[in-house]
Order: C-alpha cells, then structure tokens, then sequence
C-alpha cells in the first residue's frame, strides 16, 4: 500500500453524489432586525417634516443598495429607527455603519444649519420574528405619537430591557 503525502492537510474534499448536480445550491435567509439610533447628543436635527420623511427615503435607499429590504423607515427630530431584512451577506455592524455614514454626508449637503451633523456613536440592532413585522411596523409608523408622552431615552431603556440587553448607562448615550 502506497501512502500519498498531501500538500495542504487542511483542506477537506468531498467528492459529489452520485445523480446530483454540481450546482451549489441556493442561499435564502430572512433576519429581520429593528435597529434604532439617534443624532449626537439627541440634537432635534429632524425638526422639519419634509427633510425627516425625504431622510427616511433616503436611508430606505441606502438599504436597498446594500440589498437589505426596508419594511419601513420612521422616527421623529432625534432619532430614526429602521424595520428592514439584512441581506444574507449583510452584517449588522457593517449594514448600521454605511446606513449612517451615507445619511450623514447627504445631511450635510441639504442645509448649512446640518453642516456639523452627526449621528450618537451606538445603536441598537433588535432581531424580530416574521409574525412581529406589523406591530413593529405600527410601533415606528406611530413614533411622533408616541414620543408626545416618551422621551428617546426612555424608550431605547425599554426596548434594551424588552430585549433584556445589560448595559451601563454610562456609555450608552453621547
């Protein structure tokens, strides 16, 4: 018996079965997630009706270049939540970053008041079930109602708890 040295002892072949196919089979995922965030130190930056619905257009925008399907974008003058599925090759991180990063440079274009926006540093990233999308939907359809009675503070300490995420509120708001 002949014993073959091999070149790369890491790598794994598997060799096809029999009467299949080649082709790689398809990929499908459905991670919906709720991600919220606010402006630096929750400035009411998105006072204006009109600047904050052509935002939420523009952040759907965003979504569908990355290929993550925007369900529906809300918020009222310091914060902005998003209700979208990521793409399968979406990460979160990565998916908040260029959602921020684009808004933000096309802020700054559409008013000298907006030359030094900026988003708060953190977010939230909350993962829903497909049988959640309406009422998340309804949640961030009614924000400026609610938001008559609580403040974005108290609300992101509720869905943190909602979540039952710890965290230290020391390092949560900027």
């Amino acid at each position: 018996m002949k014993i073959q040295k091999t070149l790369y002892p890491e790598r794994v072949e598997s060799n096809p079965r029999n009467g299949h196919s080649d082709a790689m089979p398809q990929s499908l995922a459905m991670i919906l997630v709720h991600t919220v965030f606010s402006t630096k130190d929750r400035r009411p930056s998105l006072r204006d009706r009109v600047l904050r619905e052509e935002l939420h257009r523009y952040l759907g925008g965003i979504l569908a270049r990355l290929e993550c399907q925007s369900i529906i974008v809300g918020g009222v003058e310091d914060h902005v939540h998003l209700l979208c599925a990521l793409a399968r090759t979406c990460e979160p991180a990565s998916m908040v970053k260029e959602v921020k990063r684009g808004s933000t440079l096309w802020l700054k274009t559409r008013s000298e008041d907006l030359r030094d926006f900026a988003w708060q540093n953190g977010y939230g990233i909350f993962s829903i079930g497909f049988s959640q999308i309406q009422s998340v939907r309804d949640y961030i359809a009614g924000q400026e109602e609610h938001h008559r009675k609580t403040s974005f503070q108290d609300e992101f300490r509720q869905l943190l708890r909602r979540y039952e995420i710890e965290f230290d509120e020391r390092f949560v708001w900027d």
